[in-house]
């Protein structure tokens, strides 16, 4: 019997866990999505002190899981810092600076950089031509100062 009950519940936390992922995915509809980093519509990121501009793709980056293109200023310094939740990062011109224990990384053209949430890490622009960058994640964007 309890075995019976624990199959169920798990078999609900794994529908239930699916359908939340399936409306996620469903909010953008049946659209095909196509944005051009070249032409979209970037504005300033609130706290960035005028050194980081976005331009949502899809999603709400304050509020649930998106994607925008991200612009870094040249020599933006981001400081020491980590997110709640997994970042995905595809360089597109330019370098997105990186650095954690492990050691340093530039993200450019075409480069992948997965930044687990909860990982403290250091990230910024390129000193000559800044950054631009495909950013993804599951949930909200925030960004919380290492102490």
């Amino acid at each position: 019997m309890r075995r019976s009950l624990l199959m169920v519940v798990v078999a609900l936390g794994m529908v239930a866990t699916w359908s939340i992922g399936k409306l996620q995915g469903q909010a953008q509809g049946d659209k095909v999505t196509f944005v051009s980093a070249s032409h979209a519509n970037y504005s300033e990121m609130q706290g960035s002190r005028g050194g980081v501009t976005t331009a949502p793709i899809w999603g709400d980056a304050g509020a649930g899981a998106h994607g925008t293109f991200s612009k870094f200023v040249p020599g933006y310094d981001a400081g020491v810092h980590t997110h709640t939740n997994d970042v995905w990062i595809v360089g597109i011109k330019g370098a997105y600076l990186y650095k954690d224990e492990a050691g340093e990384k530039r993200v450019g053209p075409g480069d992948f950089l997965r930044v687990p949430g909860g990982h403290k890490h250091w990230s910024g622009g390129d000193k000559k031509e800044g950054a631009l960058f495909y950013e993804e994640s599951s949930g909200k964007f925030d960004l919380i100062p290492a102490k």
